[in-house]
């Protein structure tokens, strides 16, 4: 079947959960959302067991409910936390969120496990989380229709992505578009996640507001960054502070990256992309002040798709093999 009429399954893998749906050519899900809890801590097999699982479950509900569909999918697509070589579907770098996934070669172990439950040896996409965000919002989301696109996920981490023509811009070591580890003023004396300090990260992520609250001597019976923005919002002047010092580190970052790129629109995703005027305020305000005058133009936006964009993003990789 070419890729014009056919039918395959995008995957979201997450630390905490995987979701997967059937995803039709144009981008339209043709079947039920499904979740799973994620066996992160279990070991690799544990995972790829996991995943090949979820694939099976998503066509047999979309085969019930949709009984005009094709008997077999075509291609499977997944985004995954961890630095990707996208050419060989192998896991090149990944934190210890998702015990022995360093190494893993996603792409063959599925194939194994999907031929092996009689759905055909399939070709399989594998790409970085972000990547698949980032595919989907260029594809129908918030950056669909322009010719270059770079999407931002700010939450429990800083993430980017970097596309053209539809297409990551992948890199020579896999890692275009991690946006979270470029030094950051603001950032100094910082440490970020991956160790090393001053990286934006390390002031802009939603644990890294929160602590550096707590740091500042903020009340440490606020135990979430959704209490700290609730805070923030009703008055308390050091919420405020550290929420403004966040967006003020990433909007320099975003003007930088933006300088060097010329991209026709920043695309921001994430959950601090929810904390409203308090955030993207200060936000907006950098960026611009910071951009020369022919690229004032370029739009900073919000993202569109939400949970959705990382399951279409991953199955319009996987609709890529086909053609």
């Amino acid at each position: 079947m070419d890729a014009q009429h056919a039918l395959v399954v995008g995957l979201d893998l997450g630390g905490t959960k995987m979701a997967a749906a059937l995803v039709r050519a144009s981008g339209e899900l043709a079947g039920p959302l499904a979740t799973i809890p994620t066996p992160a801590h279990e070991g690799r097999e544990a995972m790829l067991d996991a995943i090949a699982s979820l694939v099976r479950t998503v066509v047999k509900a979309g085969t019930r409910q949709a009984p005009g569909i094709p008997a077999r999918i075509s291609a499977v697509g997944i985004g995954t936390a961890g630095v990707v070589d996208v050419t060989t579907g192998t896991i090149v770098s990944a934190t210890d969120a998702i015990a022995q996934w360093a190494g893993t070669r996603v792409a063959d172990g599925v194939r194994a496990r999907l031929e092996a439950a009689g759905l055909g040896r399939l070709p399989i996409h594998v790409e970085n989380d972000v990547d698949a965000y980032a595919a989907g919002e260029a594809w129908l989301g918030a950056g669909r229709g322009c010719a270059s696109v770079l999407v931002v996920a700010v939450g429990t981490g800083v993430g980017g992505a970097v596309l053209i023509n539809g297409s990551a811009v992948r890199g020579s070591h896999h890692v275009a578009g991690e946006i979270g580890h470029v030094p950051a003023p603001g950032a100094e004396g910082e440490t970020c996640t991956c160790g090393r300090p001053g990286h934006v990260e390390a002031v802009a992520a939603g644990p890294q507001i929160h602590r550096r609250y707590l740091a500042a001597g903020g009340d440490p019976t606020v135990l979430t960054t959704r209490e700290l923005e609730t805070r923030a919002n009703a008055g308390d002047a050091l919420a405020a502070r550290v929420y403004r010092d966040s967006a003020v580190a990433l909007g320099k970052v975003l003007a930088g990256v933006v300088t060097v790129l010329d991209p026709d629109r920043v695309v921001v995703s994430g959950g601090l992309a929810r904390a409203g005027q308090l955030w993207w305020g200060p936000l907006r305000q950098t960026f611009r002040a910071e951009l020369i005058d022919p690229l004032a133009g370029v739009p900073l936006v919000g993202a569109e798709l939400g949970t959705r964009a990382p399951i279409v993003g991953a199955a319009h990789g996987a609709l890529a093999l086909l053609d």
